[in-house]
């Protein structure tokens, strides 16, 4: 075999090589689930999470990713992620979880002296194409977590998404924001077609702050912020800033993100 043919056959296999080593888009099911405790009963909650749920939860199939509560726990709140193969796979772990004898027996010594949750928000996210790879983490100093809500406006979700990936991501990183996921809300849900859901991490709320302060004057920052909303016709989130929700958390001692 000449030279110039070993090395296109070399050429060829090694490219091969990649392809199949090519890590496959994350295809998981996500589930945000947001408890409302009832007064005076959020450690209460905690308690049962630490010593019973996320293990049981483990046992039935479920991925836990993260647990947090709000810094300005206003609305009494428990904030978590969990990860599925598909929503099939969910269902099916729930079913199974709530049939389990040992949960059963800690909902009920838990709630001996009254219900410990009001109300449960559940959104189903998948990962956008461009979130990094999303996972349970440990940093390495104390962390706290900002889970930010996008409303983009009317028809301009996609905009959105092409802003980050060409573009906001880049710049996050360049002003000190750690990114731990981006996702949109799974087909429907409402808003579904309008919303973009993501969570960064800090070394404290002060240092995000700051963080984006100096994101917001960054001059490559303000140019495709321009050159997007001038194709777009006008802001890429409903009413611009109100289009935007941000909640600073803290991870709860029980959660395998901190």
């Amino acid at each position: 075999m000449n030279t110039i043919l070993t090395m296109s056959v070399v050429t060829f296999f090694a490219s091969a090589a990649v392809i199949v080593a090519a890590e496959p888009k994350d295809t998981r099911l996500y589930e945000m689930r947001i408890y409302h405790a009832a007064p005076g009963k959020l450690d209460d909650l905690s308690k049962r999470f630490r010593d019973h749920t996320t293990k049981l939860f483990e046992k039935h199939g479920m991925e836990n990713i993260g647990y947090w509560v709000p810094i300005d726990n206003t609305n009494n709140t428990l904030i978590y992620l969990l990860a599925f193969p598909n929503r099939e796979a969910r269902d099916k772990s729930f079913k199974s979880f709530g049939a389990d004898a040992e949960w059963k027996a800690a909902a009920k010594a838990s709630e001996a002296n009254g219900k410990l949750v009001n109300r449960v928000e559940s959104y189903f996210m998948q990962p956008a194409d461009y979130s990094p790879e999303i996972k349970a983490s440990k940093g390495n100093a104390p962390r706290v977590f900002e889970l930010r809500e996008y409303t983009a406006s009317e028809g301009n979700l996609a905009a959105l998404d092409a802003r980050f990936r060409d573009h906001t991501l880049k710049l996050f990183g360049k002003h000190g924001i750690e990114h731990f996921g981006y996702w949109h809300l799974a087909p429907g849900q409402k808003d579904a077609e309008r919303k973009l859901i993501y969570i960064l991490a800090h070394k404290s709320p002060e240092a995000g702050q700051a963080s984006f302060g100096a994101f917001r004057q960054d001059p490559d920052w303000l140019k495709a912020k321009a050159d997007s909303e001038t194709k777009a016709g006008g802001s890429l989130t409903e009413g611009g800033m109100a289009g935007v929700k941000s909640t600073y958390m803290r991870p709860t001692d029980y959660s395998r993100t901190q």
